[in-house]
C-alpha cells in the first residue's frame, strides 16, 4: 500500500511537470537573462519570458542576465516545472521549463523587476500567464528595470522583446558579426544579424567563414542549422 501511494504521488509531480531534484538542481552556467545551463547538461530555456540579447547588445540585457544570477543564489531547492500550455523542449533541444528557487517563480519574478519581459509564443497561455503579463504592465506602469532604462521598448506579449532606448532606436549594432553588402541575387537572411545569405542553399559554417562571414549570430530560427547547442552563437571556432 504504502509503495502504491510513492507511485502515485510520482506520476502526480511527473503529470504537473514538477521535476524534484535528483540530490540538489544546480546551476551551472547562465547565458543571459533567459537561458541557463544545469549541473546534469540540460540547457533551460527560461518559459513564458524573454531577456533583452546580450550577443545583440540589446539595451539591459547585461542587468537582465546580473538580476538572474543574483535570483539562482538565493537559498532555497531548485526545481524545474513545465507547462502543459507548451512543448517540453524548443527547436534547439532547450528544456522549456519554469524555475523555482524555493517558493520563488524565477521565470515570474524577472518580470516583476523589469529585468524580462512576457512571451507568449505562438499565443501559447501557460498557467502563469495571467500574473506575468500583469506584473508586466505594472513594472512598465512604474518604469521598473528595463522600462525605464529603455523607454522606447514595446509591451506586446505575443513577440519576442527588442530593448530599445528610444522609440524606433536600436540600441547598438550586433556584435561580432560582420556585415556584408546585400546580394543582389540571394538577399540578407532576417533569421541571422548581419547578412547571411539566404536559404536555400543550405550553408555551413565553413561556406560562411570563406565569405568572411563568421562569427554568425542567430536572431530567428536558424535554417542553416549553425547554431547546434541554441546559445544564438554560431561559427565561432
Amino acid at each position: 500500500m504504502q509503495k502504491s501511494k510513492y507511485a502515485l504521488v510520482i506520476s502526480a509531480l511527473l503529470v504537473l511537470g514538477v521535476f524534484p531534484a535528483q540530490g540538489a538542481l544546480r546551476v551551472v552556467k547562465i547565458y543571459d537573462g533567459d537561458t541557463v545551463t544545469m549541473a546534469d547538461g540540460m540547457k533551460i530555456r527560461l518559459l513564458q519570458i524573454d531577456a533583452p540579447e546580450l550577443a545583440e547588445g540589446e539595451c539591459f540585457a547585461k542587468e537582465s542576465k546580473d538580476a538572474l544570477v543574483n535570483l539562482l543564489a538565493k537559498k532555497g531547492t531548485i526545481t524545474l516545472k513545465a507547462d502543459p500550455a507548451s512543448a517540453s523542449y524548443d527547436r534547439y533541444g532547450r528544456a522549456l521549463r519554469y524555475i523555482f528557487v524555493g517558493k520563488i517563480n524565477v521565470n515570474l519574478e524577472m518580470i516583476k523587476i523589469g529585468a524580462a519581459a512576457p512571451y507568449f509564443y505562438q499565443g501559447e497561455k501557460g498557467i502563469y500567464s495571467a500574473a506575468m503579463l500583469k506584473a508586466a504592465q505594472d513594472a512598465k506602469l512604474y518604469k521598473v528595470g528595463l522600462w525605464k532604462e529603455c523607454p522606447g521598448t514595446q509591451l506586446v506579449p505575443t513577440k519576442a522583446i527588442t530593448t530599445y532606448k528610444a522609440v524606433g532606436t536600436p540600441v547598438a549594432t550586433p556584435v561580432n558579426t560582420p556585415v556584408a553588402a546585400p546580394s543582389a541575387t540571394t538577399g540578407c537572411d532576417p533569421n541571422y544579424a548581419g547578412c547571411i545569405p539566404l536559404y536555400p542553399p543550405d550553408l555551413n559554417c565553413s561556406d560562411l567563414k570563406a565569405l568572411g562571414l563568421a562569427p554568425v549570430t542567430v536572431i530567428g530560427k536558424d535554417p542553416h542549422r549553425l547554431d547546434g547547442d541554441g546559445d544564438g552563437k554560431a561559427c565561432t571556432s
